[in-house]
């Protein structure tokens, strides 16, 4: 299912943004703006990341905020993960 998630090249770019943040995270808030994609839009892609184990989703009142899922991204690509 990770492999189906990442063939979408705005989910790869949702990905990159996330992993680049300092904190870590993104606010959905924050990612409409650099795919030039719809909330709604970015909101399924996102979705579809999560379901697939890539990113974890946490809701702060009204905002949601994405993280990486640690090792998810090394796991899908058959390597070690490092703690």
């Amino acid at each position: 299912m990770a492999f189906k998630a990442l063939a979408d090249p705005n989910r790869l770019r949702l990905l990159s943004i996330v992993k680049a943040q300092a904190s870590g995270e993104s606010c959905v808030c924050d990612l409409t703006e650099p795919l030039d994609l719809g909330q709604s839009t970015v909101s399924h892609h996102l979705k579809i990341l999560v379901d697939a184990g890539l990113l974890h989703r946490e809701k702060r009142g009204t905002w949601t905020y994405y993280s990486l899922v640690p090792g998810a991204l090394e796991l899908t690509a058959g390597l070690p993960a490092i703690l």
